[in-house]
């Protein structure tokens, strides 16, 4: 087989590298370390568009997907968050029960959104009952609706406030219509780092555990990762083979979403921990990495437009991503540190044509839904 730093002509590729194009065995902690601080970024791209390539086709899938964030008020204090609100400020909301149904019939009949992407803040004061009440009334009136809603962190906290376990929450919530749960809360879970970025939230271990829980209950979800901040290159590798590990075992993840940080209107910008978000080369090279060390285990890797940006995302099609999550209608918490959200499946379906390849509209689960 001829290599791809061969085919390149001038540069030669990591050992780690090689290791991965020859797809004999999956990469190490080691192998990923070694790819995040010494491999070109070019030959990166290409080894992770080939496997890409391998396992997804020329397809990229996208949802009709519509952001329903029930509440800004939060328990938790976390410095990379612009969207939490401590409840007495005068711009702290939560939405109730028929609040949340008139915006999803806003989104099912209007905007035709297969999805409701809920999440929100570690409410101090709201009781299991709520998030049944929510989704039973939204089944009620729109049955065939998927609803993902409620990352790991949210029922981890839940679970807490209610003195109730999360295997009691998770299927409380799943006989009350709970189809998925998102990807978000996962942040980095390497300590080091996210006891300086998060506060009030659970560990990465009991990130992954909720998942796990989840994942063994029949509900299946997204799982995420929080970059350029202030993490190490090692702290990525180590979420990334956290996540291979937990898939391997259930196959419950549905798709991996590395997303950007967004640094406006934070406390990190504000305390001057971080005084630039990352440069798009070193997003590009995380999104590769991601993919190179997944390897065959979990084949979708997700790009979030929103937090890159549509034109880096459109590069980050080639860097290994072989989805650009969804139309992300109504999306606030990005929104709140600075980055516009809000497109249409015809806009996705052009971003991706641009790039010579096939756009498609997915449901939650990754079955196609139609072709453009």
């Amino acid at each position: 087989m001829q290599s791809i730093a061969d085919a390149f002509g001038k540069v030669g590729g990591t050992p780690a590298l090689e290791k991965a194009l020859a797809g004999e065995e999956e990469l190490s902690y080691e192998d990923g370390v070694q790819l995040m601080n010494e491999e070109n970024l070019f030959l990166l791209g290409a080894a992770a568009d080939r496997l890409r390539r391998d396992l997804c086709g020329n397809t990229v899938t996208f949802v009709a997907s519509y952001y329903l964030n029930y509440t800004n008020v939060c328990a938790a204090s976390c410095p990379l968050c612009a969207f939490y609100r401590k409840g007495n400020e005068e711009d702290a909301y939560t939405l109730s029960t028929e609040q949340v149904v008139a915006r999803a019939k806003i989104a099912i009949e209007q905007m035709g959104a297969t999805e409701l992407h809920i999440v929100g803040g570690f409410h101090p004061k709201l009781g299991l009952e709520y998030y049944e009440n929510m989704m039973r009334a939204i089944k009620s009136e729109h049955p065939k609706v998927t609803i993902k809603a409620l990352t790991p962190a949210e029922v981890f906290f839940i679970a807490r406030l209610t003195r109730n376990s999360v295997k009691e929450v998770l299927l409380r919530l799943k006989a009350a219509g709970l189809d998925a749960l998102p990807g978000g809360g996962a942040e980095i879970f390497h300590p080091d780092t996210r006891k300086k970025i998060v506060i009030g939230k659970c560990s990465g271990e009991e990130w992954l555990d909720t998942a796990r829980q989840a994942h063994e209950l029949g509900i299946r979800s997204n799982c995420t990762m929080l970059f350029g901040h202030i993490e190490k290159p090692e702290h990525i590798v180590d979420h990334v083979i956290k996540i291979r590990e937990l898939h391997k075992k259930t196959g419950g993840f549905t798709t991996f979403i590395p997303l950007k940080f967004s640094l406006e209107n934070t406390e990190l910008e504000q305390k001057e921990m971080i005084k630039s978000e990352s440069s798009s080369p070193y997003d590009l090279r995380v999104i590769a990495v991601s993919r190179l060390l997944l390897g065959n285990t979990l084949k979708n890797i997700s790009v979030y437009w929103v937090a890159l940006g549509k034109k880096i995302s459109q590069v980050a099609l080639s860097y290994g991503g072989n989805d650009m999550v969804g139309t992300a209608f109504s999306e606030e918490i990005f929104k709140a540190a600075g980055k516009a959200s809000g497109t249409s499946l015809q806009e996705l379906a052009s971003m991706v044509r641009e790039i010579k390849r096939e756009p498609a509209q997915r449901d939650t689960f990754f079955n196609i839904i139609q072709r453009f």
